[in-house]
C-alpha cells in the first residue's frame, strides 16, 4: 500500500514538472532589434523618427507582439561616421545580441551598415538613407531599404522641371554620396527630357559646414534661369536666407528635393521659400484614413504633430514586424526571404517590397512651397507611388549583377 501511495505521488510529480517544462519551453521570448542612427549628428529629422518606432513599437507589443513574442529595440548613435557605425554593430550583435539590424539615416553610414550585413550575414532594414547604391550597385540578400531612393525622388521632379522649360541650370548639392547622386541622376534625367539643357555651374559643398553667402553669390554670378536644389537640414536654412537677402531667387525657379518636409522647412518660418517644386509631407492637409490616423495617434502620445521622420521610424517598425510575423522567426535568411513582396500598411498606404531590388515602394508627395500664417507648407501637392518612378527590371538586373 505505503508502496503504490509513494508511486502515485512520484508520477504527479512527474507529470507537474512535465507541464512545467513544457509550458517553459512554450514561454514567449523577446525578440532584441538593433537600431543604429545618427541622433546627435541630425535630431531635426531623426528625434521625430525615434518617435515614430517608439509608437509602432508600443502598438505592436500591446498587441501581443509579433507571434507571441515581444519586441525590444536597442538604439545606439553612430556619431554620423561610418566608422563608428560598424563599431556599433559589431557591439549590438556580439555584446547585446541583437537578431537584426536597422536604421540609418546619411548614405554613408547607410552603405556600410548594408556592407556589414552582407559579411556578417544579417538582416538589415535601411530605414532612411537614400543613396541607390544601397539597393543597386552595393544591393545585397540581406539589406532592405523602405524609403523612396535618390533616383526615385529625383524622377518625381524631373517631369516638373521639364515643364518650367528653363534652359538654363545651376546645381547646388553636399558633396558626398547622396548629393553627388542626385545630381548626376539630374544631369541625366533632364537630358533625356529636354536635350537642350544646360549645366551653367555646380556648388557642392561641405555636408553640414555650407559657407551659403558664397555659395549663393557663385550661383547669382553664373546667371542660371533655374536651381537645382539638393541642400538640407541647417545647410539648407542658410542656404535659403542668403539667397533671400541677396536676390538670388527672384524671378528665378527653383526644384528642391526634401525641402517640402517639415523637419526643414518648418525651421525657417517666415523666411520659407514661395514657389519651389519639391518633395515633402504635408501632414496637416493629406485627407487619406491612414493619415488621419497617424496623425491623431502620434498627436495624443507625444504631444506634437508629425514630421516625415515620423512616418519613416513607423513604417520601418511596422515592416519588421510584418517580416518576423510572415518569416515565423528573427533568422536572417528566413527573413530576407519573407521581405520579398513583403505588404505594408503605412500612414502613406500599402507598399512593398520589392523581390527584384529589396526596395519598397513608397511614394512621396511632390507640391510647391507657399506661405501660410507666416509658416511654410506644401501647396498643390499630390502623392507619387514610387512603383511608378522605378527603372525597369532589366536595367535594375545589369545594376545588381555584382550580388
Amino acid at each position: 500500500m505505503k508502496r503504490a501511495a509513494t508511486l502515485s505521488r512520484l508520477t504527479v510529480i512527474a507529470v507537474t514538472l512535465g507541464a512545467t517544462f513544457a509550458a517553459c519551453g512554450a514561454r514567449a521570448e523577446t525578440i532584441r532589434i538593433g537600431e543604429i542612427n545618427s541622433y546627435k549628428a541630425q535630431p531635426a529629422f531623426l528625434g521625430p523618427y525615434k518617435n515614430g518606432w517608439n509608437l509602432a513599437l508600443d502598438e505592436i507589443n500591446a498587441a501581443g507582439g509579433v507571434n507571441g513574442n515581444k519586441l525590444e529595440v536597442v538604439s545606439r548613435d553612430d556619431n554620423g561616421n561610418p566608422g563608428d557605425t560598424i563599431c556599433v554593430a559589431q557591439e549590438l550583435v556580439a555584446r547585446e545580441q541583437v537578431k537584426l539590424l536597422f536604421g540609418g539615416y546619411l548614405s554613408n553610414t547607410g552603405l556600410a551598415l548594408a556592407d556589414y550585413a552582407k559579411q556578417r550575414r544579417i538582416f538589415f532594414l535601411a530605414a532612411e538613407p537614400l543613396t541607390d547604391k544601397i539597393v543597386w550597385q552595393d544591393g545585397n540578400k540581406y539589406t532592405y531599404r523602405l524609403r523612396p531612393s535618390t533616383y526615385m525622388q529625383v524622377a518625381m521632379l524631373v517631369p516638373e522641371a521639364a515643364k518650367l522649360k528653363k534652359k538654363r541650370w545651376a546645381l547646388v548639392y553636399p558633396n558626398y554620396e547622396y548629393g553627388q547622386s542626385a545630381v548626376a541622376t539630374f544631369k541625366r534625367l533632364m537630358k533625356a527630357a529636354q536635350p537642350d539643357v544646360e549645366f551653367v555651374t555646380e556648388q557642392a559643398t561641405p555636408l553640414g559646414n555650407v559657407d551659403a553667402g558664397a555659395v549663393a553669390q557663385a550661383l547669382a554670378d553664373a546667371k542660371p534661369d533655374a536651381i537645382f536644389n539638393v541642400l538640407f537640414s541647417a545647410d539648407l536654412g542658410k542656404f535659403v536666407r542668403e539667397g533671400n537677402t541677396r536676390g538670388l531667387f527672384k524671378d528665378r525657379a527653383v526644384v528642391s528635393l526634401l525641402t517640402g518636409e517639415p523637419e526643414y522647412l518648418d525651421p525657417l518660418g517666415a523666411e520659407a521659400p514661395v514657389g519651389w517644386i519639391v518633395t515633402g509631407y504635408p501632414w496637416y492637409s493629406v485627407d487619406t484614413a491612414a493619415n488621419k490616423k497617424f496623425v491623431a495617434d502620434y498627436r495624443a502620445k507625444y504631444h506634437d504633430y508629425p514630421r516625415l521622420g515620423s512616418v519613416v521610424g513607423y513604417s520601418a517598425m511596422m515592416s519588421l514586424a510584418n517580416g518576423l510575423k510572415k518569416a515565423g522567426s528573427a533568422d536572417s535568411d528566413k527573413l530576407a526571404a519573407a521581405f520579398k513582396g513583403l505588404a505594408v500598411n503605412t500612414p502613406f498606404g500599402p507598399i512593398s517590397y520589392r523581390a527584384i531590388d529589396n526596395q519598397s515602394t513608397m511614394g512621396a508627395y511632390v507640391g510647391v512651397t507657399a506661405l501660410k500664417d507666416g509658416k511654410g507648407i506644401m501647396a498643390s501637392y499630390r502623392y507619387i507611388d514610387g512603383a511608378s518612378v522605378q527603372p525597369s527590371d532589366d536595367e535594375v538586373r545589369k545594376l545588381r549583377a555584382a550580388e
